[in-house]
């Protein structure tokens, strides 16, 4: 089947693009020396982490414990979990801490630490975890300058009931960054602030096994990862408009957008409405503070092509307005086909509960995603 058969919205995964991206991140890893972990929160799809891998269930990360079960079930046996745990699903990573050779669990504070140990003590249960720190984003993690994160890893390093593996960062302040160079500030930040504080630790003798550091941007800006042990870049795998706006990549290496169908052609408007709103695209706004007028996607042809004069202008739930010149607009009648490629395609995935993966426009396999927490 081709493309345009499918039913609209439809997820478009394009293999031969996202099998280069691929190639490229474990090419990339291999000339960083570090080990290349990706996050698959991205795609929620094992066939992809398979290909992301080299072809085998390697190390990922995940953002659920939902993608986490799934995995395990289909053999990745050495899982991250790089959100801060809830207490409430302690129980959940006890039985993943026994079922995998190795779960790891994220720490940033003596709170959470004291509950995860009493419980590990209570269910017989060594939890594996990782010192969140806090490297530019100010989202969560310990301050690497202070007392509080040295305090705080010497106590799990102590603990029968905590195994200390390391510390873990993500510069998420890289999508704030305007240009390469400020990305490229932004990757030399995650590499020195968490280097540094592991050697602070090292300084303090605990051990340090692992230096995780993680983001598309920073992955592809980094001059050098020395003094870090691995990387968990998820969206190169897909790409975007966001990562095409930060001048990570170039639009034709996306391989991730939504075949949508034109449902309403307003020449006189200067506008078409399409079947593809905002549980198919997000609302995420991409890279406003570099294109304020860039909107919620880049619409493209059906083979892929940007339309360079049509702006994703507004998204409601099921709806989606483009707007552009009355010629360009009366070009694509109600049933014309577009893609878009969305400014956050692992938002704009996790709306979808299957992909499609093609070839050339040919669909070649229908992949189904593993969602929920």
């Amino acid at each position: 089947m081709r493309i345009s058969g499918l039913n609209t919205p439809a997820a478009l995964v394009d293999l031969d693009r996202l099998e280069a991206n691929a190639a490229w991140a474990l090419q990339r890893a291999r000339e960083l020396g570090v080990r290349l972990r990706p996050h698959v929160k991205t795609h929620k799809c094992l066939e992809i982490a398979r290909i992301q891998c080299g072809g085998w269930p390697g190390p990922i990360t995940v953002s659920t414990l939902a993608e986490a079960r799934a995995f395990a079930s289909e053999g990745f046996r050495d899982i991250t979990y790089a959100v801060p745990l809830a207490p409430q699903r302690f129980g959940d990573a006890a039985d993943l801490t026994r079922d995998l050779d190795r779960f790891r669990c994220l720490v940033d504070s003596e709170e959470a630490a004291n509950a995860l140990e009493a419980f590990g003590a209570v269910q017989g249960v060594r939890f594996a975890v990782l010192l969140k720190v806090d490297c530019g984003y100010h989202r969560a993690g310990v301050d690497p300058s202070g007392e509080e994160g040295p305090a705080l890893a010497a106590r799990m390093a102590a603990s029968p009931h905590l195994d200390f593996a390391g510390v873990l960062t993500h510069a998420g302040q890289a999508y704030s960054a305007r240009t390469r160079q400020e990305v490229l500030e932004a990757a030399r930040a995650e590499r020195d602030v968490l280097s540094g504080f592991a050697a602070r630790l090292r300084d303090r003798g605990i051990e340090v096994r692992e230096v995780s550091v993680g983001s598309t941007p920073t992955f592809a800006a980094a001059d050098h990862l020395e003094g870090v042990t691995e990387a968990r870049p998820g969206n190169y795998v897909f790409f975007d408009a966001f990562q095409a706006a930060l001048d990570v990549c170039e639009p034709d290496r996306v391989a991730y957008s939504v075949l949508t169908t034109v449902v309403g052609c307003y020449p006189e408007r200067a506008c078409l409405v399409v079947d593809a709103g905002a549980l198919a695209l997000s609302k995420d706004p991409g890279a406003a503070h570099i294109r304020p007028d860039a909107g919620f996607g880049i619409p493209c042809d059906l083979e892929g092509r940007p339309l360079a004069d049509l702006r994703v202008a507004a998204l409601s739930q099921e709806h989606g307005r483009i707007e552009g010149p009355p010629g360009s607009v009366a070009a694509f009648p109600p049933g014309s086909r577009l893609r878009i490629l969305p400014n956050h395609s692992c938002l704009s995935a996790a709306c979808f509960d299957r992909l499609a993966a093609h070839r050339g426009g040919e669909v070649v396999a229908e992949w189904r995603t593993h969602r929920g927490w």
